[in-house]
């Protein structure tokens, strides 16, 4: 009978050798899942905020395309300029007209709302409700917030003549994140003015 192979022992120095192998792969292994996380968290925040603010912007095209006289007769644009705008229309919910003011302050575009009240009805000295619309704009004076046209598509220069609106343009350049690089987002949408064109017809 031929006696058993003899087995060697791993030394000390290979056993060593080993451990510092497994755990230097174990650290790579958690910094590469944890680069892993970090990334697509930062592209699914970046996803879900572009997503926002271009139904923010969706919003306010769907709000300037109901654009009608005041309760109080005034005329639909009450003010345009290029980063602002104000005037009435239909709220969903509401049974009168509302005075509506999309507004840039800082980098923020606000969306105000005031609904009139009284008897006749008035928007004076009413509380304006405002909301956050999107963060992080990043327009500079060479991309206006807003680009207003006459009815045959010519851009009206400023100041703008409001009886001459018949289309309002947005452009809405947004950096979801700041403090990461630089990745700005343009938002477009173009509303005309249907109330507004039937009653010049």
């Amino acid at each position: 009978m031929r006696p058993l192979p003899h087995k060697r022992a791993f030394t000390l120095v290979e056993t060593l050798v080993v451990i510092a192998i497994t755990a230097f792969m174990m650290v790579a292994l958690g910094v590469l899942i944890a680069y892993f996380y970090r990334t697509n968290g930062y592209v699914l925040q970046q996803t879900e905020e572009v997503d926002s603010a271009r139904r923010s912007v969706e919003n306010a095209v769907r709000d300037l395309r109901e654009a009608a006289y005041g309760a109080d007769g005034s005329y639909p644009i009450e003010a345009a300029a290029t980063s602002t705008v104000t005037f009435y229309a239909y709220v969903p919910a509401d049974t009168a007209v509302d005075r509506i003011r999309y507004f840039l302050s800082g980098n923020t575009l606000y969306r105000g709302t005031t609904a009139p009240a009284g008897a006749p009805l008035s928007y004076a000295g009413q509380t304006e409700k405002t909301t956050l619309v999107i963060d992080n704009i990043r327009n500079g004076s060479s991309t206006p917030l807003f680009t207003y046209y006459d009815a045959q598509g010519n851009e009206l220069p400023s100041p703008v003549d409001v009886a001459n609106i018949a289309s309002v343009r947005i452009t809405a350049l947004t950096d979801v994140n700041p403090n990461r690089a630089p990745d700005v987002y343009t938002l477009v949408g173009s509303a005309t003015l249907r109330n507004l064109h039937n009653m010049n017809e």
